[in-house]
């Protein structure tokens, strides 16, 4: 089935609005013609969308599944032509994304006095959307810590850090120079959903913790107020500094990795320079790639 994105665009303006009068004035055609067309979309599918009559628009359970992947196709081809304008030299503009903690300002500096010609803009991304943010081209790359989706996503290790216990200053354990998991053993652990999960049982239930993400904010006013504890990377802890909490260095859990996603199909030459940039500078502060396991090598996304 050849889909006409044309057609794809209406129907989503049609489904947003339902409102066939009003979506024809977004889309600056007349009503009969787009009416034509969805039509003709439907007939291309071979399923109704939309269920209409002379009062109402609404969508089957089709038109529902059909809307989201249409979202989808449609920032799928807005990407696919930004990246070959890109690759071609239509566009000098690189767009930078990053989560939260996370402080990438040299890196992107030093690109940036290497190509004079490029605009380099940089994003803050919702924790948990930074592989979307890169499928759709929101961002041209992002700063990511593993593990996150890795469909489409090619990857590659900056190094890692270690995670940091953070505690009520007044914890029994507050003043100690480093722990171990086993001291924690029994204590309300947070989620950065909110709230109070479980409370730590092993390692497991520590590196749940450490994968979850933000509001970090919320979270450290949780642990200030003796809700429960939780973890964090070496350099949001430095990031994220605020009385009542402390910040005790893990000896014994596994580190988290620092990545730079990009597009699978990403191949153009800015990007390639900028992903050369990166892994030159490292993560500031991180274990080396090679420490952590990594041994230096990309990790593309699996077949």
């Amino acid at each position: 089935m050849d889909l006409d994105l044309r057609k794809v665009r209406y129907f989503v303006a049609v489904a947003d609005l339902l409102h066939f009068g009003r979506a024809a004035q977004t889309l600056h055609i007349a009503q009969p013609v787009l009416s034509r067309q969805i039509r003709s979309l439907e007939q291309d599918i071979g399923l109704e969308l939309l269920a209409r009559n002379r009062r109402s628009v609404a969508l089957t359970a089709a038109g529902r599944q059909f809307l989201h992947d249409a979202r989808e196709l449609l920032a799928s081809a807005q990407a696919a032509r930004h990246r070959m304008y890109r690759a071609a030299g239509g566009e000098s503009q690189l767009t930078v994304g990053f989560g939260w903690g996370m402080t990438v300002a040299a890196i992107t500096a030093e690109f940036a006095a290497r190509h004079l010609e490029v605009t380099v803009d940089v994003r803050q991304l919702a924790p948990g959307t930074e592989a979307e943010a890169v499928l759709r081209g929101a961002v041209d790359v992002a700063f990511v810590r593993a593990p996150v989706p890795r469909d489409g996503i090619e990857l590659t290790p900056l190094g890692s850090e270690d995670l940091v216990a953070v505690l009520p200053a007044g914890h029994r354990l507050a003043a100690a120079p480093a722990l171990t998991g086993a001291d924690l053993a029994g204590e309300p652990l947070l989620r950065r959903a909110g709230g109070v999960q479980s409370v730590v049982r092993g390692e497991a239930s520590l590196m749940r913790a450490a994968w979850s993400a933000g509001p970090v904010e919320e979270e450290l006013e949780m642990v200030a107020r003796g809700c429960g504890i939780t973890l964090l990377p070496q350099s949001a802890a430095a990031f994220y500094t605020r009385p009542g909490v402390r910040y005790v260095p893990l000896l014994d859990l596994a580190p988290q990795e620092i990545c730079l996603a990009r597009a699978a199909t990403d191949r153009s030459d800015l990007t390639a320079s900028f992903v050369r940039t990166a892994e030159a500078a490292g993560w500031a502060g991180a274990r080396p790639a090679e420490a952590a396991g990594w041994a230096g090598a990309r990790m593309p996304a699996p077949a």
